[in-house]
């Protein structure tokens, strides 16, 4: 093989590579039973594939063809290891006789979707289903994924570990939930899906406000459910991602600085993310089966709406807000139609509810509970309450525009 061919070869099986890895990873770890096995299988199968394929051509499925090497490759390596372990001699047996013909995409289709049931499921952590799902779904290594969550890799790493050790001990099946289980279940995945997102959007410490690449691994998880489960509210979160998102580049300035909603230069707003967003609602509207995700994504399109702050229609919002404490009655969600309120009616109307929450405790951790006081404040003029709630927000915060800018707010107190 000349040098020019083989670096032919090499560019398409990463091609490939790039976009069949994790549908063969599924299939592979639904015949193999685990996560590692089927991994140095996959890997295995597209060593081969870059020797084979120069010879003897491209299959007219390459999916099937590393599926079905990978098995292979598998069954031999079982094969040497079961001298020292008679269960892996059993496996074998069973593996050899066994058929994993994929017969059309939906069978792939299925896989995938057990696999991201699988990572996501409810007897792990969320850390443990965030890492595992953007590890084996998407497809990020152990260092981007400890990179993005701000952990040591080595920390990360054993995490992934636990999650699938406790698959494999657990006996936690690998398969879509029930009709009966569904309901439960397809939330934890869209919490999930929904954690990645907001790690992406807002981050939780460090440096940066946003952290584009796992916003947008988060989107094309999204997507990747819809496709293959289209029910209302997987629509309605993928909606209020896209909506959040495209305001992206209009929510820091060029220094990194944070610059809030009313603000934000309009223009630089998304309009096809919009666009698709708000189609989306009203997809999910329709089906009058809708649910929090969806209630927010509509938010989200009042506010994509006005062409100038000035122009919200926080009547609306409010609205909106009362529906949704219908459906998700959370301290959160009770902070942020406060918020709508004072927009509405005034400061002095919806200060006594973020009062009542702090009072409460629901929210005494959250520093976006004592910014929004602090503002409140500062806009009736009540300067002490308004320092002494930027003091405590700022005792909370881990990121550093946010804590520049409730610094910025405190200087301009004065």
């Amino acid at each position: 093989m000349n040098e020019t061919a083989a670096n032919q070869i090499r560019q398409q099986v990463d091609a490939v590579y790039r976009s069949e890895s994790r549908s063969v990873l599924a299939t592979l770890i639904r015949i193999l039973g685990d996560f590692d096995r089927a991994q140095e299988a996959m890997q295995e199968a597209f060593a081969v594939a870059v020797a084979q394929w120069h010879r003897d051509g491209i299959p007219a499925n390459p999916r099937s063809w590393l599926v079905s090497t990978g098995r292979f490759k598998a069954i031999d390596t079982i094969r040497r290891r079961a001298r020292f372990d008679a269960h892996l001699a059993e496996l074998a047996q069973q593996l050899d006789t066994t058929d994993t013909t994929l017969k059309d995409d939906e069978d792939v289709e299925d896989d995938r979707l057990r696999l991201i049931f699988t990572c996501c499921h409810p007897a792990l952590s969320p850390e443990a289903q965030v890492a595992l799902t953007l590890r084996e779904v998407c497809g990020l290594t152990t260092e981007e994924i400890a990179s993005a969550f701000l952990i040591a890799p080595p920390t990360l790493a054993q995490r992934i570990v636990r999650a699938k050790a406790k698959i494999r001990d657990a006996r936690i099946p690998y398969q879509v939930p029930s009709k009966t289980d569904l309901p439960d279940r397809l939330d934890t995945v869209l919490q999930t899906i929904y954690l990645v997102f907001n790690e992406g959007y807002t981050a939780s410490s460090g440096t940066s406000l946003t952290r584009a690449d796992l916003a947008a691994e988060a989107i094309r998880l999204g997507r990747l459910v819809v496709e293959l489960l289209p029910d209302s509210e997987v629509i309605g979160l993928l909606a209020l991602m896209l909506l959040q998102e495209s305001r992206r580049t209009a929510r820091t300035s060029s220094t990194g600085d944070l610059i809030l909603l009313e603000d934000q230069d309009r223009s630089l707003w998304n309009r096809f993310q919009i666009a698709e967003g708000r189609a989306l609602v009203q997809q999910s509207l329709a089906s009058r089966q809708f649910g929090s995700y969806t209630l927010q994504a509509a938010i989200a399109v009042v506010h994509s709406e006005a062409a100038i702050a000035a122009a919200t229609d926080w009547a609306q919002i409010v609205a909106l807000y009362d529906v949704l404490l219908r459906v998700e009655s959370s301290p959160v969600v009770v902070l942020n139609r406060a918020v709508a309120v004072a927009m509405r009616d005034g400061p002095l109307a919806g200060l006594p509810s973020i009062d009542e929450i702090l009072a409460h405790g629901d929210l005494t951790d959250y520093h976006l509970a004592h910014a929004a006081r602090a503002d409140l404040c500062r806009r009736l003029g009540r300067t002490a309450d308004a320092r002494a709630s930027y003091q405590q927000a700022l005792a909370l915060v881990r990121q550093e525009p946010e804590r520049r800018f409730l610094e910025k707010r405190l200087r301009e107190l004065g």
